[in-house]
């Protein structure tokens, strides 16, 4: 199937860069570690929002172009592209946690059904369930690339395609609802009680319906993009200031979210974060930012591995961790933490050459064929 050429941006590689370091230093927290990293990185939870808004972007956006080239979804080739692009590395890090006990950065386990249906972040226990907790993005990641093809079908057949920007505003309204609704259904019953902080990820911060900001948000920028000629205009016209406010917005969200389970943040914090992450995605895809033209090949090299960092990262610094004090290394030290994110990014390095790239090949021979 003849295809649109997609856009490369550059920026968007220093974005997931940004997001997956974020992510690391927030994770390392669980970890013996420097003090700087709890006041550092208490906002890098914000990572995996950034990475939401980033495939709600990229992901929506090549399916948007297809609609305008050809007015219609190859389903194939898509569920082809994403079944070769995550399956295999997410299916050797399941047998890294299952096959290889030592691997785990914590005792126990969700069932393994959960992770193969990806549904592991409904009703996620952290408390007793915690190892390989950070899957519960990758299972919304998931359900949005199964889902939301189906739902652009519909509109497509129903020659309804320019209400799809009112189907969006509509989801997130719906999104907030639902997390005020579980505040008051969950958390505020259960505000006195030491347990109130794992019902809070349970009911408010793992569910998909309570997490759609970020998908939502990149999914309305492409939108626009393709189809708004203005607002395309005006991303091109004014990069560095959409970077500048997107800074604000983000600054002032993590204002809000302070208290991450506080009420303010658990209602409104997570779209603020997104807006703010929306408007700077923003920026690096305009012609007149800086961020656009400024091509790192180390932002390339880690963008190009945050996937496969982000899958196994707990279980390197665990073992890393345990290495280290055999050889009478302070756990806590900054030379611990250097070469424990230095693991990460090696595996990584092997994952994708090992795992990725073949698998990459072998999409490609199959799309082939049936092309």
């Amino acid at each position: 199937m003849n295809s649109p050429t997609t856009e490369k941006f550059l920026g968007l590689d220093h974005l997931r860069t940004l997001a997956i370091i974020m992510v690391l230093v927030y994770h390392y927290r669980m970890f013996a570690h420097p003090e700087w990293v709890d006041k550092y990185g208490q906002f890098g939870w914000t990572g995996v929002d950034l990475f939401f808004v980033l495939s709600g972007f990229l992901i929506s956006k090549q399916l948007f172009e297809q609609l305008k080239f050809s007015n219609k979804i190859c389903l194939k080739e898509f569920y082809i592209k994403r079944f070769f692009r995550i399956i295999p590395p997410y299916a050797l890090t399941l047998i890294l946690y299952f096959g290889f006990p030592l691997f785990r950065e914590r005792e126990a386990l969700p069932s393994f059904w959960k992770f193969i249906t990806f549904t592991q972040n409904i009703e996620l226990d952290l408390l007793h369930f915690g190892t390989f907790s950070h899957a519960w993005s990758l299972c919304i990641e998931e359900q949005f690339y199964f889902l939301f093809p189906l739902f652009l079908l519909l509109f497509v057949k129903f020659q309804k395609v320019y209400t799809i920007k009112y189907f969006l505003f509509s989801l997130l309204f719906l999104t907030i609802l639902l997390r005020i609704i579980s505040w008051e259904l969950f958390i505020v019953p259960n505000q006195n009680t030491e347990n109130v902080w794992r019902i809070w990820y349970m009911k408010i911060y793992y569910p998909t319906y309570t997490r759609l900001d970020g998908l939502l948000t990149g999914i309305g920028i492409a939108y626009f993009y393709e189809y708004s000629r203005c607002f395309k205009k005006f991303i091109n016209s004014n990069g560095n200031l959409l970077f500048l406010s997107g800074l604000v917005v983000v600054s002032f969200s993590f204002w809000i979210c302070s208290n991450q389970t506080s009420q303010s943040a658990s209602i409104i914090g997570f779209t603020l974060v997104s807006i703010g992450f929306g408007l700077i995605v923003m920026s690096a895809v305009s012609k007149s930012c800086f961020l656009y033209h400024s091509k790192s090949i180390l932002s390339a090299r880690l963008a190009s591995l945050s996937f496969s960092i982000y899958l196994t990262h707990k279980g390197i610094i665990h073992l890393t961790q345990m290495a280290l004090e055999k050889l009478n290394i302070e756990k806590d030290g900054q030379i611990t933490l250097l070469i424990c994110f230095i693991n990460c990014i090696i595996i990584s390095y092997f994952i994708k050459h090992l795992i990725e790239n073949p698998s990459s090949k072998i999409k490609n021979y199959i799309l082939k064929i049936k092309s």
